[in-house]
């Protein structure tokens, strides 16, 4: 198993906005071979700096489905807009990948 995600720390005021693009976004996820599950998780809102944390958060049978899919059009395609949405995002996203090396 394998588990990527998506840090996002979100300006205030812009968190409803950042949740309904994903809630309305065309996604192929669920036809990818080795896809398994998304979340979109809601995190802590800093109060200094008034920011939400979100993540996203994707389970792949292995690395390499996870790998074959930011390799294809379905990818380019859901990424397409991504760098259209200024003054939502305090920086770029902050990607993890996880190996699964143990299941209970």
């Amino acid at each position: 198993m394998y588990i990527a995600m998506n840090r996002f720390i979100v300006n205030e005021g812009h968190e409803t906005a950042f949740e309904n693009l994903w809630r309305n976004r065309n996604s192929s996820l669920k036809q990818m071979p080795g896809f398994e599950t998304f979340h979109l998780l809601k995190g802590p809102r800093n109060e200094e700096t008034r920011q939400t944390l979100y993540a996203s958060h994707t389970v792949w049978q292995s690395h390499q489905h996870f790998l074959d899919w930011t390799r294809s059009e379905s990818f380019r395609n859901s990424h397409r807009n991504a760098g259209s949405n200024k003054g939502m995002y305090a920086g770029h996203p902050t990607f993890e990948g996880f190996t699964a090396i143990l299941d209970a």
